[in-house]
């Protein structure tokens, strides 16, 4: 191999690290051409976990470091939110079994059709954009700043880990919020919400500004009414559009007398 080819394939270990994948959308943007990676293949220093794309051979193929391919890697603007980036801020206690597996992203665009074709335990759940009308914020080029105005943070799956970006409780919640359209989804909900103690009223507030579900905003609220989180008054909901008339949530629920939606008569015997 020359000292140039050399060069390019130490760079390119260098910047895969243990987790890190590249497509060959990006191989090609940086000047690494369809044979010169075959022969890296061939010469056993790159793998291929599913087509298209690629990693160092020895490398830990997990989840977190996928994302984190796709968020800074690729450039696209995918986040992890709602279910799971509730889970992964320590409420993974609170939620249904079986659902913990799929790893729930949010974004403008869809990712590529390789994510779902990885050897990978967990799965994931594209969920579009969400209930948002926020800007989509790519994460290679995001500081934390610019992530909190849109109700995103920069989350470690794990210490030592590199970060991904991750929906703030208050957005991921209703995100959640949004997805819910069964008792069972509420039974989740409540139990998420009981836990959140600690959200921010102007963030809540600019999350709620900014969400176009009244469904999800509805039952956010309701909810919270329900626990009586202090944060909840000092919350500015003059501005907040909650729409008109009754939404059934559940049939025969009963109906929350402030934000008029149905809840499930029994969320106490589920709560406990």
């Amino acid at each position: 191999m020359s000292a140039r080819n050399s060069g390019k394939l130490n760079r390119l270990l260098a910047e895969l690290g243990d987790t890190r994948l590249v497509s060959s959308r990006w191989l090609r943007a940086h000047d690494y051409s369809n044979s010169l990676v075959a022969r890296y293949v061939g010469s056993g220093w790159l793998v291929s976990p599913a087509r298209g794309v690629y990693m160092r051979a020895g490398g830990r193929l997990q989840w977190d470091g996928v994302v984190r391919s796709l968020q800074v890697g690729e450039g696209l603007p995918l986040h992890v939110g709602g279910r799971s980036a509730l889970a992964l801020q320590g409420h993974e206690h609170y939620l249904r079994l079986g659902d913990a597996g799929a790893i729930t992203l949010y974004g403008p665009q869809s990712p590529p059709g390789w994510l779902g074709k990885l050897p990978l335990e967990q799965g994931f759940e594209f969920m579009g954009k969400g209930p948002f009308d926020l800007p989509a914020v790519p994460a290679a080029e995001a500081s934390e700043k610019v992530l909190s105005e849109v109700g995103l943070t920069w989350h470690s799956v794990a210490s030592g880990l590199d970060a991904l970006v991750c929906s703030t409780p208050e957005r991921a919640m209703l995100e959640l919020c949004d997805g819910v359209s069964d008792a069972a989804g509420v039974y989740e909900a409540d139990a998420l919400m009981q836990a959140m103690t600690t959200l921010r009223p102007q963030r809540v507030a600019l999350m709620l500004h900014h969400c176009r579900s009244i469904k999800a905003k509805r039952l956010f609220l309701a909810l919270a009414d329900r626990h009586r989180h202090a944060w909840l008054p000092r919350v500015p909901l003059e501005d907040v559009d909650l729409g008109r008339g009754k939404r059934a949530l559940v049939p025969g629920g009963r109906l929350h007398p402030t934000y008029q939606i149905t809840l499930p008569g029994d969320l106490d015997e589920h709560l406990a």
